[in-house]
């Protein structure tokens, strides 16, 4: 459990076009085998330590004949900003991808002391 050591709590959230590879023939479409995306997020404001992050699918696009298989994680959290990771195998083919993502944590207080 992550425990907020004071008032000032931030959420910041927003949304992002992870790919889209059906047009251009990309990897996430045309390829097999172990594949990965990986996106950067920088927060709008800064938090006082790293956030807990979630992330969810918001819009997938997928081929009806193949096997859906992916992991969809927020990777490499700090204070100021993240990483979207998706992963996918075998014959899965996926078009476009949107991901949603909220952050919560603390902000910094002007009490605050940096050492």
């Amino acid at each position: 459990m992550k425990r907020l050591r004071n008032h000032l709590i931030g959420v910041d959230q927003g949304e992002v076009m992870l790919f889209s590879d059906f047009e251009a023939g990309g990897a996430m479409w045309a390829g097999e085998g172990a594949r990965e995306q990986r996106r950067p997020v920088a927060f709008s404001e800064r938090f006082r330590s790293a956030p807990v992050v979630q992330v969810s699918v918001s819009m997938w696009d997928l081929d009806h004949t193949a096997n859906l298989r992916g992991e969809l994680r927020g990777e490499s959290v700090t204070a100021e900003a993240f990483e979207i990771v998706f992963r996918t195998w075998g014959d899965s083919r996926i078009a476009r991808l949107r991901v949603a993502w909220t952050a919560i944590g603390e902000l910094p207080h002007g009490d605050d002391w940096e050492l």
